[in-house]
């Protein structure tokens, strides 16, 4: 009996230090865990505020710093959400956060652009001026050819739109802004009344990017040329065109479905971008 109370001693023994060491290792994991998830909330709300700073004199990009702004707030709000432990989510919004990185830093060389065309059009202007100063008859024929340039432009026969409206249809064909309950997108516009543009059909093309930015499309990629530059389409239709002012709409419904976040889409013809909408699905 002595030697069974001492054997059952030493394996009681054993059983409590690999308990230990198994406790041990656990909380070790969870905290390196709960450490990352900080560094990772941490970067996030970084790039918050570096996004809170970007800001330029386009109206069209401020637009679109808006809606990237929207993006890292609500990826913050998930991942403080998220346990920890949950390590494939943790990954997934480290790959969002690289995205929303990269994005980023394709706005501060858009506004580094525009900043160096605003300061080499000053320099241009300053220019201009001193040379009007010296010759009073160049200027004014620099002037009278400007203004004949901008009316022919004005008079253009290209075809332009306005009202572009993305919006979200439920199975009924309703409009709705729940995400687990769209069955399509909606893209609609209005091409504008141009008497001295070609009349005929017309076809309209859109690309619809998801909330991870990438470009959806059907089972198959579709390509359209607009200005000569082949560019990727999510859906088409083809109008008649007769000078008119003409609504347009145009549906795309994607096989994966659709989840929460923001949605662009982009509106072409095969002259020219024609607009450009964002939807927030809940």
């Amino acid at each position: 009996m002595k030697k069974v109370v001492i054997t059952l001693s030493i394996v009681a023994a054993v059983l409590l230090g690999v308990l230990v060491f198994v406790w041990v290792s656990k909380h070790k994991l969870v905290k390196d865990l709960n450490l990352e998830k900080e560094d990772l909330t941490t970067e996030l709300v970084a790039l918050q505020n570096d996004y809170a700073t970007l800001t330029s004199t386009n109206q069209a990009i401020n637009d679109s710093l808006a809606v990237e702004r929207e993006k890292v707030g609500q990826l913050i709000e998930r991942l403080q959400k998220t346990e920890a432990t949950n390590r494939s989510k943790i990954r997934q919004y480290e790959k969002e956060l690289g995205t929303l990185r990269s994005i980023m830093k394709g706005y501060i060389v858009q506004i580094d652009s525009l900043n160096t065309l605003n300061t080499a059009l000053r320099q241009q202007a300053s220019e201009a001026r001193q040379e009007a100063e010296e010759s009073r008859k160049q200027y004014d024929e620099l002037v009278t050819t400007t203004e004949a340039l901008s009316a022919k432009a004005s008079a253009g026969a290209v075809v332009k739109a306005r009202g572009v409206v993305l919006s979200a249809i439920n199975a009924s064909n309703k409009e709705t802004n729940r995400s687990s309950r769209v069955e399509k997108l909606r893209t609609c516009l209005s091409l504008i009344e141009n008497t001295i543009a070609e009349k005929g059909p017309k076809v309209i093309y859109i690309r619809v990017k998801g909330p991870d930015g990438i470009l959806m499309t059907g089972d198959q990629q579709r390509i359209f040329t607009v200005d000569g530059e082949e560019m990727i389409y999510s859906a088409s239709r083809e109008v008649d065109y007769q000078g008119e002012e003409v609504e347009v709409c145009i549906y795309f419904a994607s096989g994966e479905g659709f989840v929460k976040g923001i949605y662009n889409v982009e509106v072409y013809s095969s002259e020219i971008m024609l607009g450009s909408a964002d939807l927030l699905l809940r």
